[in-house]
């Protein structure tokens, strides 16, 4: 292990590991199968790629993206270590010259899409080459137990009838005990080193908010991380073109991306936003696995996801970096109808669809703290009873006065109609209206007339749907579908059960400080990021990454640069001390970095703020 540790010093310029990172690593040391399942920005790749460059033997990782393949070779490649892939995207010449070193050795780490590893000419290259080991990357996608089940994941069986004794190693950043066992039988792993992390994000504060004006919660959110990288997720495609319009006329830098457009389009927007030419990628789930942009500031759903798996790989797409970072989820009663009619117009819906999907409901309505929430769905204990750092913890939304009695008196009011209503009808009687069609229904004579009166059409509607969402309501099928009281609403009805209603408090809402990024003491001034510097850094990132043509997170992530602006290093030792800072970088990099560094000071000194 020192030859790894050394070499993750030397090259990636970390002085420490991840929790699990040195466990998967003496795994790929000791030949043995293992499944590693670490959360998004919990350091997977690195379980794989050190110990490749540290023993200088070839490893081969399976990757379902040519996008995904292209970034970890550019960052290998600009860390110093010889790294190629195969995929479509290379010419005939270009692909016979990565065949032809792949066999000479030349190469620590050749990345390659499941469908051509498979092949008998693949195959061929790798048994002539030898292979080290293999890494099977985002392997949940071969169960079809797992949220994103790829077909072709499950030809890689052959790997283990092909190489009988070269060691596989699974890697994903969410797998359930189900999804787990799945991916040992698939891939024929041989008892198997199981390791999973702390499903916890601390650096993310969660927050879940009823959708009631899409855009104006959108752009108050942007507004918290202005000039910010962020994601914001929708469920259909009109959403996202609609929404990344609007964004764009509020003079956001926003592109949108779905599979509904040309392959240039979504070309385009993916480079976009990985160059750092838009701030605001809007799209639905088509778009992410392939991006590893570690300086996300949020994630915004603006629809609900359709499992608590689909919204934890979404979601911790943001702060991969580990800095502090935002994830709001944006939903209303109807979602949940949308993704059933869409679930059922795909065919039969894959094992468990319509359960998790009533889990990630039971997410959305919740009052208690997201961060344990989303731990014990996972099967892991939660360390503590509150986070600091989701809107629950955060006194953010809190549970209604009086709430028992509420639901009692708009079950009343359901039953009083005969069930025969809608919930926007029934809100109109609860709340007092005065229409037509109630004075025509006579309703307006009902015990249940008028009872929420000091309340908004739109509170009462919430709290509709947080009882349909606790199952004390259901809709019926229908174009006009009208709502029933359920089995347990009647015992709610005669009290002997209880449930809350929720509600937002009227606060004004800013990023707070994540567990993880909170200091135990106030920094003194001199400890401080200096946010001048930081932004004159980012500037010959994103100068320095356009000439090399590669994503500016490649140069150094923004926690490099935060701690460069901190630490203000003017000479080569101490820049090799920040974090992210390896020989390589320091050779090719640290002069223009230093100088940049130097030039803010002196200009500081002088009064002035240079541009590098």
């Amino acid at each position: 292990m020192e030859n790894i540790r050394q070499t993750v010093k030397r090259v990636w310029g970390y002085d420490t590991l991840l929790p699990l990172q040195e466990e998967a690593m003496r795994a790929v040391l000791a030949r043995r199968d293992s499944i590693v399942i670490l959360p998004t920005g919990g350091g997977k790749s690195l379980c794989f790629q050190a110990p490749a460059a540290a023993m200088g033997t070839l490893t081969v990782v399976v990757s379902p993206l040519i996008a995904l393949m292209k970034d970890q070779v550019d960052g290998l490649t600009t860390a110093g270590v010889p790294a190629a892939f195969l995929n479509s995207s290379l010419t005939s010449d270009e692909r016979r010259l990565v065949e032809d070193n792949v066999v000479r050795g030349r190469y620590h780490l050749l990345y390659v899409a499941p469908e051509r590893l498979v092949l008998p000419p693949c195959l061929g290259l790798l048994r002539r080459a030898g292979v080290a080991c293999f890494a099977i990357d985002e392997a949940h996608c071969i169960s079809q137990w797992g949220h994103d089940f790829r077909p072709e994941y499950r030809q890689l069986r052959v790997v283990r009838e092909v190489f009988p004794d070269v060691a596989i190693h699974a890697f994903t950043a969410t797998a359930t005990p189900r999804v787990r066992a799945d991916i040992a039988t698939e891939l024929g792993l041989r008892e198997p080193e199981i390791l999973v992390g702390s499903f916890d994000r601390p650096n993310l504060v969660y927050r879940v908010r009823r959708r009631t004006d899409r855009l104006r919660q959108v752009t108050e959110a942007l507004e918290r991380h202005r000039g910010a990288a962020g994601i914001i997720y929708c469920i259909r495609r009109a959403e996202v073109d609609q929404l990344a319009d609007a964004l764009r006329r509020l003079s956001y830098r926003a592109v949108a991306y779905h599979a509904g457009l040309a392959d240039a389009e979504r070309r385009r927007a993916q480079d976009d936003f990985i160059t750092e030419r838009a701030d605001v990628m809007v799209a639905t789930v088509a778009f992410g696995m392939g991006i590893d942009r570690s300086d996300v500031r949020y994630v915004i759903h603006a629809g609900m996801p359709k499992s608590i798996e689909h919204y934890q790989q979404e979601a911790g797409r943001a702060g991969r970096d580990g800095l502090p970072s935002e994830c709001l989820l944006l939903y209303s009663g109807g979602d949940f109808g949308l993704w059933r009619s869409i679930l059922m117009a795909e065919g039969l819906p894959a094992p468990g669809a319509m359960q998790k999907l009533g889990e990630m409901y039971d997410y959305c309505q919740g009052a208690a703290c997201r961060h344990r929430f989303l731990v014990e769905y996972f099967g892991q204990a939660s360390r503590a009873d509150t986070c600091g750092a989701c809107d629950v913890c955060l006194g953010e939304i809190a549970v209604e006065d009086g709430s028992a009695a509420m639901a009692r008196q708009i079950l009343a009011a359901v039953t009083e109609m005969g069930e025969r209503f809608g919930a926007g009808y029934v809100a109109d009687v609860l709340c007092g209206a005065k229409t037509a069609r109630i004075a025509e229904m006579r309703h307006d004579r009902l015990d249940a007339y008028g009872v929420l009166r000091q309340y908004s059409k739109a509170t009462v509607r919430s709290w509709i749907e947080q009882l349909e969402g606790q199952e004390c309501l259901a809709r019926g099928e229908g174009e006009y579908p009208t709502l029933d009281v359920t089995a347990r609403g009647h015992r709610v009805l005669r009290g002997e059960s209880a449930v809350p209603l929720l509600r937002t408090v009227a606060r004004s809402v800013r990023q707070a400080p994540s567990r993880a990024a909170r200091p135990a003491v106030p920094p003194s001034l001199g400890q401080m990021s200096d946010e001048d510097l930081f932004e004159m850094l980012r500037v010959l990132r994103r100068t320095m990454a356009a000439e090399r043509g590669i994503p500016p997170y490649l140069i150094f992530s923004d926690a490099s640069l935060r701690e460069m602006a901190r630490e203000r290093p003017t000479a080569k030792d101490a820049f090799l001390q920040i974090k992210g800072v390896g020989l390589r970088k320091l050779q090719e990099l640290g002069p223009r970095f230093l100088a940049c560094i130097r030039a803010h000071k002196d200009g500081s000194a002088a009064g002035t703020s240079p541009v590098p």
